[in-house]
C-alpha cells in the first residue's frame, strides 16, 4: 500500500484555482490604488546589478565562506556567485540549469526530471560529496547522502543569489560538504513587497506560472506569500521515440522577516510542495525473461518550516539560533520512504583580541524514516532514527590589515555510522596591492556512509565481466551493505589567485589537488553456481583516488551595453581500486576533462537584451557519451519598467542530445531536447 494517495496531488491541484482568485483580487487592488503614484518607481528587479561595475560586484556580500558577511574578493576559497540578474538573463526555469553557470561544477540532465550534479568528479544521479542548503536548511537526503533535485524549488524571481563553494567546506558546515557547498539564499521580505505573476508556456516546459506577494505587518515585519506551478513534458529516446518521464509540480510557500526593538532578527518561512514524476525502469526478475519494465507516475509530498533568530550583541559580535523541521515523502520503483528531520545550530561570533574574530557553533540534527521497499532493494530495519552532534570553532587572524590574514578551524562531529569526526581546515590570504588576492588553504573532509551503503541488499540481473578473468556471463548480481563501513576520506589542497585590472575586467583562478582514502566500493566475494549464477558483493572501503583540476572565470565589460563572461574547467582523476571491486561513486571515465563556458549579455536599444550562452562538454566514456556543443538563447523586452517579456530557446545546436546515462537502476535513457518558450513578467 502506498503511503501517498494518488489523489492528494489532484486536490492540491485545484487548490491552485481559489489562491490564484484571491491572489488577482488582491492584486487588482494594490495596483489600482499605487496606479499612479508608483509607475516610475517600481523597476523589474529589486537590486539592479547591472548598474554596477565589476568591481561593485566583487565585493557583494557573501556568508558561506565564513559563515560570517564578506566580501566576494575578499574570500579565501574557489567560490562563485550566481545573482538574480544571471538567472534571469540566462533564461534558465530551474535551480538546477542555473548551477551550469558555474566553473568547475558538472550539471547533466539524465532525463526530463532527474539530474546529475557534482563538483569535482563522482558525479552521479546519486552523487554524494555535495552538500546542498536553502536558506541555511540542509536539503541533501541521509539515504543516499545526495539531493532529490526534483524537489528542489522556489519562484526563481526570489532567489537573491546562490554562492557556490568548490571545495571542501567541511569545517563550518560538517560531514558531506566534501568536494563542495551550494547555498541557495532567497530574498529578504522586505525586498519582495508588492506582487509577482511570472507565466509562460513552451514546447518542453509546457506551462508554468509563478505568483507571489509581500506586504508589511506594521513599520517593522515584512511578509511574503507565493504559490508556483509547473509542467515538464517527456523526454525522447535516441530514436525520437516518447520517453515516460513528464514531471508536474505545485508548491507554496511564505516568509517573513522581521526587526525586534532590541537589535534582534528574525525570519520564520515555509514550503509545501506536492508532485507526480514520470519514470520507465527495468527491474529484475527471478523468472526468464529476469527483466520487466515499470512505467507509471509516482508522487513526491514534502514540506518544512524554518525559523531564525539573529541577536546583534555589539558592532562585533552576535548571536544566532535556527532551528528546522522537514517533512518528505516519496515514491519510487522500488518502495515509498517516509522521512522527518529536526535541525537546531547555534552559533555565537566575536572578537577574542583586536585582530582576531572567533566563530563558534553547536549543533543537533535528528531523523527519522520509514522505507517500504521489495525486491530488488531491501532495508533492514525498514524504520531508523540517527542522530548527529555537532560543533565548530574558527579562529580568523588578521596578521597584517588589510594584506595578510590566517584562518584556523576544525568541525568536530558525532554520527551514528562511524562514531567521532575531525574535520580541521586551514586558510592563508594575502592581498598584496588593491585588487590582487593570493589564498591557499589545506583541508580535511569527511563522507559518512548513508543509510543505503549501511542496511540496504540491492539484487541486480546483468551481463558482468568477471572479476580476474575475460569472461562475461548473465548472472544475478547481489550487493549488500556494511555497517562496519567507514567515511570517506579527502585531504585537499587548494591555491587560488583573484585580479581585477580594473572596473571593466575580472579574472578569478582556482587549483587543486585532492587525495581520497576509503572510497566506498563494492568487493567481488566469489560466484555461486546455478542456472543464473549468483555474485555476492559487500561495501568496503578498498578504492582510493586523486584528482587534480584547475577552474577560471572571466567577466569582461567590453562597453557599457555588452559584457562578457567566460569559464573553463580542466579535471582529471586517478582512480585506484583492486581487481574484483566496483566503485559505488563513479570513476575518472565518468567526468568530463574539459567544460567551457561563454556567456554575451548585450542591452540593446528600445528595452530589449539579448544573452547568448555557448557551452562545451568534453565525451564521457564511462557512459557512453560523446562531447557536444550547445547554444542557449534569451531575448527579453521591457516595454515599460514594471512588465518584461521574454522569449528563449534551448539546445539550439541539434535537436537533442545525451547528458548522462544512470547505471544504477537503469532508468529509461533519455536525451535532452531543443526547447523554445515565452514568459511574461509583471510586477506591481
Amino acid at each position: 500500500m502506498h503511503f501517498f494517495q494518488r489523489k492528494k496531488c489532484l486536490k492540491v491541484k485545484f487548490l491552485f484555482i481559489p489562491i490564484v482568485i484571491v491572489f488577482v483580487f488582491f492584486a487588482e487592488i494594490s495596483y489600482s490604488i499605487s496606479w499612479l503614484s508608483n509607475i516610475e518607481k517600481r523597476p523589474l528587479t529589486d537590486t539592479d546589478l547591472t548598474e554596477l561595475s565589476l568591481e561593485d560586484l566583487m565585493n557583494i556580500e557573501i556568508t558561506s565562506v565564513s559563515k560570517k558577511s564578506q566580501k566576494l574578493s575578499e574570500a579565501a576559497a574557489a567560490i562563485f556567485v550566481i545573482t538574480q540578474d544571471d538567472i534571469r538573463q540566462s533564461g534558465v526555469t530551474s535551480i538546477p540549469e542555473a548551477l551550469r553557470l558555474v566553473p568547475g561544477i558538472h550539471v547533466t540532465r539524465i532525463n526530463a526530471s532527474k539530474w546529475a550534479i557534482t563538483d569535482r568528479g563522482f558525479n552521479g544521479q546519486f552523487a554524494n560529496k555535495l552538500l546542498v542548503l536553502m536558506d541555511g536548511r540542509t536539503i541533501y537526503d541521509p539515504l543516499f547522502s545526495g539531493v532529490y533535485w526534483d524537489v528542489q524549488d522556489t519562484v526563481l524571481e526570489d532567489i537573491e543569489r546562490i554562492e557556490v563553494i568548490r571545495g571542501p567546506g567541511a569545517t563550518l558546515w560538517g560531514a558531506n560538504a566534501v568536494n563542495g557547498v551550494i547555498n541557495i539564499i532567497t530574498k529578504d521580505a522586505c525586498n519582495t513587497q508588492g506582487g509577482l505573476i511570472s507565466a509562460g508556456m513552451g514546447t518542453e516546459d509546457r506551462e508554468f506560472c509563478s505568483l507571489r506577494y509581500g506586504d508589511k505587518f506594521g513599520d517593522k515585519t515584512a511578509y511574503r506569500i507565493y504559490a508556483k506551478t509547473f509542467e515538464r513534458d517527456k523526454a525522447e529516446d535516441d530514436e525520437g521515440n516518447p520517453t515516460s518521464d513528464d514531471w508536474r509540480m505545485i508548491r507554496f510557500g511564505f516568509r517573513a522577516d522581521g526587526e525586534a526593538s532590541n537589535r534582534g532578527y528574525y525570519t520564520l518561512q515555509g514550503d509545501i510542495y506536492d508532485g507526480k514524476i514520470g519514470q520507465s525502469v527495468s527491474l529484475p526478475i527471478l523468472t526468464p525473461p529476469f527483466q520487466e519494465t515499470l512505467t507509471d507516475d509516482f508522487p513526491v509530498f514534502g514540506a518544512n518550516l524554518l525559523t531564525r533568530w539573529q541577536q546583534e550583541l555589539s558592532n562585533e559580535s552576535d548571536l544566532t539560533l535556527q532551528f528546522y523541521y522537514d517533512h518528505t515523502e516519496r515514491e519510487e520503483t522500488v518502495g515509498s520512504i517516509e522521512r522527518d528531520t529536526i535541525d537546531i545550530d547555534l552559533q555565537y561570533r566575536f572578537n577574542l583580541v583586536k585582530r582576531q574574530e572567533i566563530i563558534c557553533g553547536l549543533g543537533y540534527r535528528y531523523t527519522t524514516d520509514k522505507i517500504n521497499t521489495d525486491f530488488p532493494m531491501i532495508f533492514d530495519p525498514n524504520k531508523r532514527d540517527d542522530n548527529l552532534v555537532s560543533g565548530f570553532v574558527q579562529d580568523d587572524i588578521t596578521l597584517v590589515p588589510d594584506v595578510l590574514s590566517l584562518i584556523l578551524g576544525s568541525k568536530f562531529e558525532y554520527n551514528d555510522y562511524t562514531g567521532f569526526e575531525i574535520q580541521p581546515n586551514s586558510r592563508f590570504r594575502w592581498t598584496p596591492r588593491d585588487n590582487h588576492t593570493l589564498w591557499a588553504a589545506v583541508s580535511r573532509a569527511v563522507r559518512t556512509p548513508s543509510r543505503y551503503e549501511d542496511d540496504a541488499t540491492l539484487t541486480l540481473i546483468s551481463s558482468i565481466d568477471v572479476p580476474s578473468s575475460s569472461t562475461t556471463i548473465e548472472a544475478i548480481v547481489n550487493g549488500f551493505g556494511n555497517s562496519s563501513v567507514k567515511a570517506e576520506d579527502l585531504l585537499a589542497l587548494e591555491l587560488g589567485y583573484r585580479f581585477y585590472p580594473n572596473e571593466r575586467l575580472s579574472f578569478d583562478l582556482a587549483t587543486f589537488y585532492n587525495f581520497y582514502n576509503n572510497l566506498i566500493a563494492f568487493e567481488f566475494k566469489g560466484i555461486s553456481p546455478g542456472p543464473l549464477p549468483i555474485i555476492p558483493f559487500i561495501i568496503t572501503n578498498d578504492a582510493d583516488a586523486e584528482t587534480y583540476g584547475i577552474e577560471i572565470a572571466a567577466d569582461w565589460q567590453a562597453l557599457d551595453w555588452w559584457r562578457f563572461q567566460t569559464a573553463y574547467t580542466f579535471f582529471k582523476m586517478d582512480f585506484d581500486m583492486p581487481d574484483g571491486s566496483v566503485s559505488t561513486t563513479g570513476t575518472e571515465a565518468d567526468s568530463p576533462n574539459h567544460q567551457v563556458s561563454l556567456r554575451s549579455d548585450m542591452e540593446l536599444p528600445k528595452n530589449l537584451e539579448l544573452n547568448l550562452w555557448f557551452r562545451y562538454i568534453d565525451n564521457i566514456p564511462g557512459r557512453n557519451i560523446s562531447a557536444y556543443n550547445t547554444m542557449d538563447i534569451c531575448l527579453g523586452w521591457k516595454p515599460i519598467e514594471y512588465i518584461e517579456f521574454s522569449l528563449v530557446g534551448q539546445n539550439l545546436f541539434a535537436p537533442r542530445h545525451l547528458e548522462f546515462v544512470d547505471n544504477i537502476f537503469f532508468n529509461e535513457a533519455a536525451e535532452l531536447e531543443r526547447s523554445l518558450y515565452g514568459k511574461v513578467t509583471w510586477k506591481f
